[in-house]
């Protein structure tokens, strides 16, 4: 690919519509949605890359770079995303690190098929996915304090969604995030994941990392209880709930069945359950 084209981004279709829990919903301040909706999309797009079926994994870095670069003001074209992302870093004073550490993650993507362990899953979603919660909560002037519980809460969703997508990302990809260690533990294996159906070893794994993820779940409830802004209060206390309902969705569905989802009701009993946090 030359790295004069317009742009390396490549999008897949998706938007904040596709994601289970809400992306700069109406709940955020309406000035600060644009801001959060400019870091969506750079992280999307670069997410997208990443996890590109027909790119080889020397142009997915190349393209990740290319990113990075237009961010950070290396460059000025190659990236309308980052160019966006940019401009809004500018404004509002947030750092650029939140950004760049997703791509830490992404260019690992590129790279990395398999997983050892439950502590190595964990210290890829220090990049993938507790930049993003940190992000929020520097755009809206929170307190270091709240890093914390929203690192938790983000590890959650980070594997949350890896269990959804487990089928897909193997079938794919190649791709499997289930920690090597578990399965060879439960007597199970990454090639049970192309199965029509879960097999009891395999439940078992999905066991093991549900309760990981329950006891991250625990310590997320305490960001609302921490975050200063009320609508962010809110947002939050939402998104705790609706993982808590992922993950018991899990405890009972087969993700290599089907997708395991959240629903309408799930959506609606966490926003009621939320409100409590409006005081």
């Amino acid at each position: 690919m030359s790295m004069a084209a317009a742009t390396v981004e490549q999008w897949s279709g998706k938007d904040r519509g596709d994601e289970n829990f809400p992306v700069g919903s109406i709940l955020i301040s309406r000035s600060l949605r644009p801001h959060v909706h400019a870091y969506y999309a750079f992280a999307r797009n670069a997410d997208d890359i990443a996890d590109s079926s027909i790119l080889a994994a020397e142009d997915k870095i190349a393209r990740l770079d290319v990113m990075e670069d237009v961010l950070l003001g290396r460059r000025n074209s190659g990236s309308p995303s980052a160019i966006r992302l940019r401009a809004s870093l500018a404004e509002t004073g947030v750092t650029a690190r939140h950004a760049t550490d997703l791509l830490i993650a992404f260019r690992q993507d590129a790279l990395k098929r398999r997983y050892a362990s439950w502590d190595e899953l964990l210290d890829y979603c220090r990049y993938s996915a507790m930049p993003v919660g940190r992000y929020v909560l520097d755009l809206h002037g929170e307190d270091p304090a709240t890093y914390s519980p929203s690192d938790a809460l983000c590890a959650s969703l980070q594997v949350l969604n890896h269990l959804q997508d487990c089928a897909r990302d193997l079938a794919g990809l190649d791709r499997c995030y289930l920690p090597e260690d578990l399965l060879t533990l439960e007597r199970a294996s990454v090639e049970d994941v192309r199965l029509p159906t879960e097999t009891p070893g395999l439940r078992r794994v999905f066991n093991v990392l549900l309760d990981q993820i329950d006891l991250l779940n625990r310590h997320a409830k305490g960001l609302p209880r921490v975050t200063r802004n009320r609508r962010l209060r809110m947002e939050t206390g939402v998104i705790v709930g609706l993982a808590h309902r992922l993950a018991g969705r899990l405890r009972r569905g087969d993700p290599l069945a089907s997708r395991v989802r959240l629903t309408k009701r799930d959506a609606a009993g966490s926003v009621f359950a939320a409100l409590r946090f409006i005081a």
